[in-house]
């Protein structure tokens, strides 16, 4: 639980009107007992600076990030990204985490009547339009991040550019029979990737396998999770005739889809998504998204909305960039993804 003033108050044994006086820097307050509160305030973890700063202008000098639960490499990155911008001002950052269930929109607008903070990044959360419209209404700055919506400004990746840019990469190696391993349908990041996986092979006058567009039995996560993966690929092996190559829409996925090949002695070409750290170290041929930059740039368009609240909506789409590492070549076999392929990207 966070430190409050309140707190402040009780532990130095004075009022709460005199830890507001010494943390604005008012007059009317003893030295000692000015350092008195400014030693406990140390002692806590509070910091006095942001909230004096915050009184000055009327405001929380808080920024909240709302998250679904926070569980993989995506949503840990854009945060990096947030801390490391407001760790340049004089926010602090409060992190609050919703369900993504029927229930979302509820949760999310519970959030913002509580008025907690001075501006919210919402991350990955994923309403219907008139969901959105409702809450124009809220006074206080609202940024997207991996979403858009008209009325507020925001940052995202062209998904469906980047699965595009992914299945091109599979037929260009000459690849014809092509997977995916989805996630739940439900999902935007999903749908959109299943819309450029499509689109590539429809203009490329390829057929589309159905049956080879799979998801695995776990649900956790949106199926975004190493196990759902693993499921997905089995299913995969398992088809008579096998894929010839495989595009995953995400490397934490993938992690769990090379485990099952290796599992089975089965090598099939794959291409994922995201390029988390750990798939240059397996030699995961990916699309990269600016992880860390959305996050950063979506909280200085959020920290440039509360000093300017009539400045034009701005909105941002980044290109994905299409990595290629051994995973992609039909040269290589399972176990050098786990070896020689990083020894090779390393040279």
């Amino acid at each position: 639980m966070s430190v409050t003033i309140y707190d402040i108050a009780k532990e130095a044994g004075v009022s709460i009107a005199t830890v507001s006086r010494v943390f604005n820097q008012s007059a009317g307050v003893s030295d000692d007992t000015r350092q008195k509160v400014l030693d406990v305030a140390q002692k806590m973890g509070y910091h006095p600076q942001a909230f004096a700063q915050g009184l000055a202008r009327k405001q929380k000098n808080t920024v909240m990030a709302v998250v679904p639960v926070i569980s993989n490499y995506f949503f840990m990155e854009v945060l990096a990204g947030i801390q490391d911008k407001l760790s340049q001002s004089n926010f602090e950052l409060y992190i609050f985490n919703v369900t993504a269930d029927e229930q979302l929109f509820e949760q999310v607008e519970h959030v913002l009547k509580r008025q907690w903070a001075e501006g919210y990044l919402f991350i990955s959360i994923h309403l219907q339009s008139d969901q959105w419209k409702k809450l124009t209404s809220i006074r206080n700055p609202i940024v997207l991040v991996d979403e858009y919506y008209s009325n507020f400004d925001s940052v995202s990746v062209n998904s469906v550019e980047g699965a595009y840019a992914a299945t091109q990469h599979l037929i260009d190696r000459g690849y014809e029979r092509l997977a995916m391993i989805s996630a739940l349908e439900t999902s935007k990041p999903i749908q959109d990737r299943i819309a450029g996986f499509k689109q590539a092979l429809t203009e490329n006058k390829m057929k589309i396998y159905r049956s080879l567009v799979v998801q695995g039995d776990t649900s956790y996560r949106d199926g975004f999770t190493e196990r759902a993966g693993y499921e997905a690929m089995l299913k995969l092996i398992d088809k008579n005739p096998r894929p010839d190559a495989c595009f995953c829409a995400s490397d934490i996925q993938a992690v769990g889809a090379l485990k099952a090949m290796r599992d089975r002695g089965i090598y099939i070409p794959i291409i994922s998504y995201d390029d988390i750290e750990i798939a240059e170290y397996m030699g995961l041929s990916t699309i990269r998204q600016p992880m860390y930059d959305m996050g950063a740039l979506a909280t200085q368009k959020m920290i440039d909305r509360l000093d300017n609240p009539d400045k034009q909506i701005s909105h941002t789409v980044f290109s994905p960039e299409l990595v290629v590492r051994a995973s992609s070549n039909g040269s290589h076999r399972g176990q050098s993804l786990y070896g020689e392929a990083v020894k090779e990207n390393s040279e």
